[in-house]
């Protein structure tokens, strides 16, 4: 399950630092999340820094990604070059 931000972003510059895979960027108006990048801090974290640390909770489940977190551990292993 990759991440959203919601347009109710006020760009607070809170979440971008706080992502271990870099997939949070500042987009065309608001911070955007690379889907294919995010991992829901699986591999790093035990949940999503940036949702811990948004200070108006508009960061959610894209119900357009929905993934297991099996496959969030693949996209961890890929992005990190972790092997057995």
């Amino acid at each position: 399950m990759a991440l959203l931000i919601e347009d109710s972003c006020i760009n607070c510059d809170m979440c971008e630092p706080e992502c271990p895979n870099d997939a949070i960027s500042y987009g065309r108006e608001i911070y955007e999340i690379e889907p294919d990048l995010c991992t829901e801090c699986v591999g790093h974290y035990n949940k999503p820094t940036c949702i811990s640390v948004c200070p108006i909770d508009c960061i959610i489940v894209d119900p357009e990604r929905v993934e297991s977190e099996e496959a969030l551990w693949d996209k961890f292993v890929l992005l990190h070059h972790v092997s057995d």
